[in-house]
């Protein structure tokens, strides 16, 4: 049964890993899919708390995610496999173009190829903000905190590490206040 749940983690999140180009943001649609919608390890509010703890955290948001998934779906054994599904189709996939690259970086196709690639990354970053803030700016106090963040970092330039410390003070506060009020 163990051995199941091993290789079905590690399957999830090599297909993951072999299918998303542009890194961990580009990787939450397929993640978000696939552990909520169709594996249903995850609900998406559980999920949500994924990504809050894995942005919060040092490291690769991807390999953090599933390295959390994992954990949650198979202990410390989970972790690993998780983490190695998501890791080892980009070491394989970096290894065989960093052997070819120099000799087709300037050929036209490839540099097209690249120039089609950059925008859907994108377009798949925006569509994972699009359904995760559905779901999470559900509130006024959800929703200004996510105004505000991105404010100070437009604006402002404050680093994402001073953001995410001013939201969990402001997210202790308003709890606080609104526990108070209740009494």
């Amino acid at each position: 049964m163990q051995a199941t749940i091993l290789w079905d983690l590690f399957l999830t999140f090599f297909k993951i890993g072999a299918f998303t180009f542009g890194g961990g943001y580009a990787m939450l649609p397929l993640i978000q899919k696939e552990v909520v919608e169709v594996k249903k390890w995850l609900s998406d509010e559980e999920f949500g708390d994924v990504l809050a703890v894995t942005q919060s955290s040092p490291g690769a948001l991807a390999v953090n995610a599933s390295c959390f998934i994992g954990y949650h779906r198979a202990g410390f054994p989970g972790a690993i496999v998780a983490v190695l599904g998501t890791i080892l189709p980009s070491f394989l996939i970096i290894l065989i173009i960093a052997t070819f690259f120099t000799q087709f970086s300037s050929v036209p196709a490839v540099q097209r190829m690249f120039n089609g690639i950059r925008p859907a990354v994108v377009a798949l970053i925006a569509y994972a903000v699009v359904k995760l803030g559905r779901k999470i700016l559900v509130n006024r106090f959800a929703f200004l905190i996510a105004a505000a963040v991105l404010l100070l970092n437009l604006l402002l330039g404050v680093s994402p590490i001073q953001n995410l410390i001013m939201a969990a003070l402001a997210g202790v506060a308003y709890h606080l206040y609104h526990q108070k009020t209740k009494e």
